[in-house]
């Protein structure tokens, strides 16, 4: 395992039995975020780096019983909360690596990331990789329930321009990697980028 999928797994790992209690409010805002893929019943979709799963059930709502809702995250601990949290009924939880997907090339309509981005160890390629499952004309969601500028202050830091989720460094970022952004939101309520598979 990679030193930044070590730093990932411990740090989520020590996080997970409470990580919903410490943010209990943010239910409305992963479901108006999953809205947004414009699912239809029948669909595939994966939530990459789905941690406890709060995107889960509105994932499922989407695509309906005949759809597929896939749920995958490099740490144990945190689909162990998922699975305790009952989240496992709403979708397929993984354990996987998001560099390496196990899910067959341009099988699914939509990738939902919270809070993903920031944590993959090589963007561009892992975006790459995220294009490489979903059909042309799919999309991919890369989510998070506060902006840019409330979770720098959250955490006590500056905002920069050379943010990964600042748009002028995520539009070059996502084209490189065959994605063109189509929608991007910053506010203090929610950061959501929203962009389509090109051919």
């Amino acid at each position: 395992m990679s030193d930044d999928h070590t730093r990932v797994r411990d740090f989520f790992s020590a996080r997970a039995a409470d990580w919903d209690s410490r943010f209990p409010d943010d239910g409305p805002a992963y479901r108006a975020a999953a809205s947004e893929l414009g699912l239809r019943p029948g669909g595939r979709v994966l939530d990459a780096g789905c941690g406890t799963g709060r995107a889960l059930p509105a994932l499922r709502e989407a695509v309906g019983a005949s759809g597929v809702v896939l749920g995958l995250d490099l740490t144990p601990a945190m689909l162990e909360a998922a699975t305790q949290a009952g989240r496992d009924r709403a979708g397929q939880l993984l354990l996987a690596d998001v560099t390496r997907l196990p899910v067959r090339d341009a099988s699914l309509d939509a990738v939902f990331g919270a809070g993903l981005i920031s944590h993959l160890p090589d963007p561009a390629q892992n975006l790459r990789e995220l294009r490489r499952v979903v059909r042309p004309g799919g999309l991919l969601a890369l989510f998070h329930p506060i902006g840019r500028a409330a979770l720098a202050a959250r955490q006590g830091r500056q905002i920069t321009p050379d943010d990964l989720r600042a748009e002028a460094t995520l539009r070059p970022l996502l084209a490189d990697a065959g994605w063109e952004l189509t929608s991007y939101v910053d506010e203090d309520t929610r950061f959501l980028a929203l962009a389509v598979r090109k051919d």
